[in-house]
């Protein structure tokens, strides 16, 4: 199979699709590769290291006019113009966004979209949604720590001493608990927050305090044990006694890391503006959710604001500042759902009888396949 690499030019990307280390053992497969001029290059993979494993360097047209197109993010028009129909491409190709779908159905294209893989064991290895936000949870913390102007551990000094940094998450999936662990990593002290009480062991594991807040009826507990992965949604009255006991944690702390947010739908709000009156000046928010509107009212997607005292970080793509580890893991995603599309002889297959693949599977014959 003769596989296209492009560089991503969405604003701001910096991950590439496959990496040396995927492209070598793609090429021991029998594939051909051509990657185009720079694609890794804000990743630290330079052409160079694409060359030594046997990989060509093209430009755009070279990679884009492959039978199949591994990327990052989804090709906008003028990449789709590159395109030949019946061209299979993978990658996270937001299959939310109906008209970006519609987009690529009317390219003739067979897609798959990563991030649509269900949350199942067998499915880890390709979970591209945890690998990235992993990243994601990492980063959060370490620009929280950029952005306030005092120290995460506590220090002894002959000075006196300095208190440790208050730090709480809102939101303990993946991100959520890399955050947390890698806060405890800096010395600070955590509490953090989830619907799922099946989290409070985890939490508790890596040395923060749950924000526990009990359950008054069936109906509330049945909610919180999520599906798929995911928390659903509360009812009103748990919603409004979680408000009140997060409000208190918020007011106290120094870093706010806020997670909560599911594919497809808009990003609850956590911490209201009362909540950042309330917070001390010079307190910190990162919100990962600003992708899909922010987990705070106050959050500008894209920017870093001051509000009422507080920095608010509105960061849409923290993966992308951590490109190298990224990327690696992201063409490992890429590389272990290859396995299940390309045949031994090479040859695109989809095998509509494996849940993986019937669930990334977002069009073929100029049809969108995902409702």
């Amino acid at each position: 199979m003769q596989i296209g690499v492009p560089r991503e030019r969405a604003a701001g990307e910096t991950r590439v699709a496959v990496t040396p280390e995927t492209a070598k053992k793609l090429k021991a497969a029998g594939h051909t590769l051509r990657i185009e001029a720079g694609a890794g290059l804000a990743a630290s993979a330079p052409d160079s290291a694409y060359e030594a494993v046997g990989c060509e360097i093209v430009d755009q047209a070279g990679a884009l006019g492959s039978a199949l197109v591994l990327k990052v993010r989804a090709p906008a028009g003028d990449e789709l113009a590159l395109m030949k129909p019946g061209t299979a491409l993978v990658g996270m190709l937001n299959p939310f966004d109906r008209d970006g779908m519609a987009a690529l159905a009317a390219a003739g294209l067979t897609s798959f979209a990563l991030e649509a893989a269900p949350r199942t064991t067998r499915a880890q290895s390709m979970d591209v949604l945890s690998s990235q936000a992993n990243i994601a949870g990492y980063k959060a913390v370490m620009i929280a720590a950029d952005k306030y102007q005092r120290f995460f551990p506590m220090l002894m000094t002959a000075a006196g001493t300095v208190k440790a940094a208050r730090v709480v998450v809102l939101g303990v999936g993946v991100a959520g608990l890399q955050a947390i662990a890698t806060a405890k990593r800096l010395g600070a002290v955590i509490e953090a927050s989830d619907v799922r009480p099946s989290v409070k062991e985890q939490v508790e594991s890596l040395g923060a305090r749950f924000i526990d807040v009990p359950y008054e009826t069936a109906e509330e507990k049945e909610a919180a044990e999520g599906v798929g992965g995911y928390a659903r949604p509360m009812p009103q009255s748990w919603l409004e006694r979680q408000k009140a006991e997060v409000a208190k944690r918020v007011a106290a702390a120094d870093v706010v890391i806020t997670t909560a947010l599911i594919p497809g739908r808009a990003a609850p709000v956590l911490v209201t503006e009362d909540m950042v009156k309330a917070m001390k000046p010079g307190s910190v928010i990162v919100d990962i959710a600003a992708p899909a509107g922010g987990n705070c009212p106050l959050t500008e997607a894209g920017r870093t604001v001051t509000q009422h005292g507080v920095v608010i970080v509105g960061e849409t793509n923290l993966p992308a500042l951590v490109a190298a580890d990224a990327s690696a893991l992201y063409a490992r995603n890429v590389l272990d759902f290859l396995k299940l599309v390309l045949t031994q002889e090479g040859e695109l297959t989809v095998p509509l009888d494996d849940d993986i693949v019937a669930a990334c599977r977002v069009t073929q014959d100029g049809q969108v396949t995902r409702s």
